[in-house]
């Protein structure tokens, strides 16, 4: 496990990518930074962060199973908790099981 001086260092991508593997074992992980449309937003100017303020998140977790979509964000937000107090200002989750991949 990195340290925590060394995860400081990574972008906000790689670190929201490192917490939700960590904390969900996702099969599937996809992060798509897509701050640059919304940098204009009065409340990301006002956060004063180094730009990487929004992201699209896809999560493919066991951890899922028999939880309901809102458990499954709350997932999400609890394992990016110092993401949210420091700067990360927006989150589009798609949060599934493996058997609801499958189905598709």
């Amino acid at each position: 496990m990195a340290s925590r001086a060394a995860i400081a260092m990574l972008s906000r991508a790689q670190r929201i990518k490192s917490n939700l593997q960590s904390a969900l074992e996702a099969s599937l992980l996809e992060i798509e930074d897509v701050s640059h449309q919304h940098a204009s937003h009065a409340a990301v100017r006002a956060s004063g962060s180094d730009g990487e303020t929004h992201f699209n998140v896809k999560i493919v977790s066991t951890k899922f199973e028999g939880k309901s979509l809102v458990n499954r964000h709350r997932m999400v937000y609890d394992a990016l908790a110092d993401e949210l107090q420091s700067g990360l200002h927006a989150l589009s989750i798609v949060a599934k099981t493996p058997q609801e991949i499958a189905k598709k």
